[in-house]
């Protein structure tokens, strides 16, 4: 989970854009995250094929693993 501000320790997933398995694209938005204050578009951050590893409506720690493009 990359960083999406200064004091953003957690993140809530809200949903995925791109379906599991599907191939993106760099800068691609594949997710949907809320803070305490806001919802943020993370985007891909290279090419290839984009594997979930975590779930929507769970909190996860800014620097957790939650998928990975391979």
């Amino acid at each position: 989970m990359p960083r999406v501000g200064v004091s953003v320790k957690e993140v809530t997933i809200v949903e995925w854009l791109v379906e599991d398995g599907a191939t993106v694209t760099t800068g691609q938005p594949i997710l949907v995250v809320a803070t305490d204050k806001t919802e943020v578009e993370i985007e891909a951050t290279m090419d290839g094929t984009l594997k979930h590893g975590a779930a929507p409506e769970e909190d996860y720690v800014v620097g957790a693993v939650i998928g990975a493009i391979d």
